[in-house]
């Protein structure tokens, strides 16, 4: 049946949500063998972009105009860098970070779908610009949030002052629940991986499922309790380490 218009897709002035049922596929440069759902990105007010690519068999991503982060959210897949003997093998959970100008190409050996994040590096005359690095999140120690073991976080990117933004995933007990309305001057894009809930942003709440997107700007209030059975997971995005003026 028609949806006669409705959606539980929202854009209001200072967030964003992005339900399935709204999502549009673009081709892209360095993209072949698939499409990309860009679900954020500066034509919203994002300082950042972030997408899921969709990938068929043998369908190729190469690097773009930034620093890049990758996270598998399905399928096998290799991720080729000039000068390595092998490549390395990524499947579900599996990340990369992928400073600027780095060459890589991902290359899906089955039917895949990776998330994406996009984003314009802002080095330090302190530190020393990031390198390339590859992981796996179950790998990753898991930390209680503000001490509630029913909250637990895993940090994507190392703690250190050379990255200029944080990757986390988030996983909620079912009925855990944020310990407080956040509102801070970080923008954040946020990927429901698993589970569901309720999300406060502004003055507005949104029930929320896996597949959904967010977007949160800078000082939007913001709230998540989980609802269900299962627990609730996202993965999500913030600018981070730097000063507010650059």
């Amino acid at each position: 049946m028609h949806s006669l218009g409705q959606t539980r897709s929202a854009n209001r002035r200072d967030h964003l949500l992005l339900t399935p049922d709204t999502f549009i596929r673009t081709p892209l440069p360095g993209l072949s063998g698939g499409l990309a759902i860009v679900h954020v990105a500066p034509q919203a007010g994002a300082a950042f972009t972030m997408m899921t690519i969709e990938l068929e068999p043998m369908g190729t991503l190469s690097e773009g105009p930034t620093q890049r982060l990758i996270y598998v959210l399905e399928g096998t897949l290799t991720l080729g860098e000039p000068g390595s003997k092998q490549p390395h093998n990524l499947s579900a959970g599996g990340y990369a970070y992928l400073p600027t100008g780095h060459p890589h190409t991902l290359i899906a050996l089955s039917k895949a779908r990776v998330a994406v994040i996009d984003k314009p590096f802002l080095p330090l005359e302190s530190e020393e610009n990031p390198a390339f690095l590859i992981g796996k999140e179950a790998e990753l120690p898991s930390v209680a949030l503000n001490g509630d073991e029913d909250l637990q976080v895993r940090s994507l990117l190392p703690a250190s002052l050379a990255y200029d933004f944080a990757c986390n995933t988030m996983t909620y007990a079912p009925g855990a629940s944020l310990s407080q309305v956040e509102i801070h001057y970080m923008e954040h894009g946020l990927l429901m991986l698993s589970g569901g809930g309720i999300y406060r942003l502004g003055d507005n709440w949104y029930p929320t499922t896996a597949g959904d997107f967010i977007w949160m700007a800078p000082y939007c209030p913001q709230w998540f309790g989980a609802i269900g059975k299962q627990p609730a997971k996202y993965l999500i995005y913030k600018d981070f380490n730097r000063h507010t003026l650059l």
